[in-house]
């Protein structure tokens, strides 16, 4: 008869922890081999985070058993901090895995240990076969070295906001799919009213919808109920609300808008709360950059002016663009391309402070927008793509794309780099751009000062005549101005 598999809390109630031949062998192996390095961090941990349990290893002389298993449990967790504690660990390294590490890394930081969250591209395996041992070892070793690089976490009172931005955000993206499935749902039918009017989601859109699903069949009463701002025809609507009428499609239908209904419900109620935690952040205060850092104004009053921004879609009911100048100390919406929505996203994610990294290119390759090269006696060997999802980098590649219509000096910036480098570079180095500018906006209070498409072709007509001046002196040639 097969034996039962035990779980893992039946397992550590009957002491089954640890295979003992693969952690002599293990302990023999990495206990033996000095690499020769300083020891930076002496009292230090290293855990291997997993679902069901957590593997922890200590250095050899700190305990008669270094490596021990613990559940994920709250009262295991607890266990883990004592013994560390009584072990005499300061600092413990683990591996970002999942959200498994949440609860962990709150657990030993509440016992006071210094708790450093690592990438695990950042802290590669050993050779050979992985185990949960192994990994352990390895990461408690690294770290003794000071091999590894901790991660950015942004600060506590941030982590709310940071809960239900994403929580919107998901709202957002749910609510989308049912206004696609409403669109499924009527093509079915072959209504064609999503070709009529340019988003079935506005008012036109859902009065109609809705007037359709009570019963109203009459393609010349349902399309009297448009907007008057609708730029589509009473004829052109009539025409496209001719279908054929299925029973279950109207179900499928009616289902797709009460979907709809439920995520905007959703999304208020997540705005409400939203409201309450952006609230209880500290207000910030900058000083402005001096007059003689700004860049020139002269001859760019009329481009300064610029029409007020529409708000977009499920953007949060309360005046957004108020809590974050104050949390800010800086209005960030003055840089072109960069909206409110943009900016809660980064606050959200990383909150006001930037002074985890020290320079601009600190934080652009952080948000994965700098160029990545390997070089090699002042070669470049090649370009390597890493593939890494940045929340903050991928806001500020939104920005970009939203300049290719700008009449704006950083518009026709865009614009220019698409022309020179194609649309996916052009988009990352703009991204850049724009990363750097709001560095400097909330790191030394500069005022950025809008510029028009004319102040952009003006610098660049004058670095072609600065190329072509110095060609004339290279050949002993003078440029002379046509009459």
């Amino acid at each position: 008869m097969a034996r039962r598999k035990l779980s893992t809390f039946q397992r550590l109630q009957r002491g089954e922890r640890l295979n003992r031949k693969e952690r002599r062998e293990v302990q023999q192996r990495l206990s033996l081999d000095d690499p020769g390095l300083d020891i930076i961090h002496r009292d230090a941990a290293g855990i291997d985070v997993g679902n069901e349990s957590h593997f922890v290893s200590v250095p050899p002389d700190r305990d008669s058993q270094p490596i021990r298993e613990f559940g994920s449990w709250t009262a295991a967790l607890e266990e883990m901090a004592r013994w560390l504690t009584q072990c005499r660990i300061r600092t413990v390294v683990m591996q970002s895995t999942g959200v498994y590490w949440i609860a962990l890394h709150d657990v030993l930081q509440r016992h006071g240990l210094d708790v450093n969250l690592v990438d695990a591209l950042g802290s590669k395996n050993v050779p050979g076969r992985k185990s949960d041992v192994q990994e352990c070892q390895w990461l408690r070793k690294l770290h003794t070295y000071g091999l590894l690089r901790p991660c950015f976490l942004p600060p506590p009172e941030i982590h709310a906001v940071r809960t239900l931005w994403r929580l919107h955000h998901q709202h957002v993206c749910d609510a989308g799919r049912s206004i696609q499935q409403m669109q499924k749902a009527m093509i079915q039918m072959n209504v064609q009213l999503h070709n009529a009017l340019s988003d079935i989601s506005g008012v036109s859109g859902q009065t109609i919808i809705r007037a359709l699903l009570k019963g109203e069949r009459d393609a010349k009463v349902l399309a009297r109920l448009r907007d008057p701002r609708c730029q589509a025809s009473e004829e052109e609507i009539v025409q496209s609300l001719q279908g054929n009428w299925k029973e279950d499609v109207l179900f499928e239908l009616q289902q797709a808008v009460d979907a709809y209904d439920f995520y905007q419900r959703q999304m208020e109620n997540c705005d409400q709360q939203l409201q309450r935690y952006m609230a209880a952040l500290p207000t910030r205060t900058t000083v402005p950059a001096p007059t003689s850092t700004l860049p020139s104004t002269k001859n760019e009053n009329k481009d300064r002016t610029r029409k007020p921004r529409k708000p977009k879609p499920h953007q949060p009911a309360f005046d957004l663009a108020i809590e974050l100048q104050r949390t800010l100390g800086v209005d960030a919406t003055t840089i072109d391309g960069i909206d409110v929505i943009t900016i809660q996203t980064i606050l959200a994610e990383i909150g006001p402070d930037l002074s985890a990294w020290k320079t601009e290119q600190h934080w652009t390759s952080w948000l994965n927008l700098a160029p990545k090269r390997d070089v090699s006696g002042g070669r470049l060997i090649r370009h390597v793509r890493q593939h890494h999802t940045n929340r903050v980098g991928n806001a500020f590649r939104m920005a970009a794309q939203s300049l290719v219509r700008s009449e704006s000096y950083l518009g026709a910036r865009y614009r220019y780099f698409r022309a020179k480098l194609g649309g996916l570079k052009a988009v990352k180095a703009m991204a850049r751009y724009l990363a750097c500018l709001y560095y400097r906006l909330l790191t030394r209070g500069q005022i950025w000062v809008h510029r028009g498409t004319q102040e952009f072709n003006r610098r660049s007509q004058d670095r072609e005549l600065a190329a072509l001046q110095r060609k004339a002196r290279k050949h002993g040639l003078q440029l002379v101005p046509a009459a």
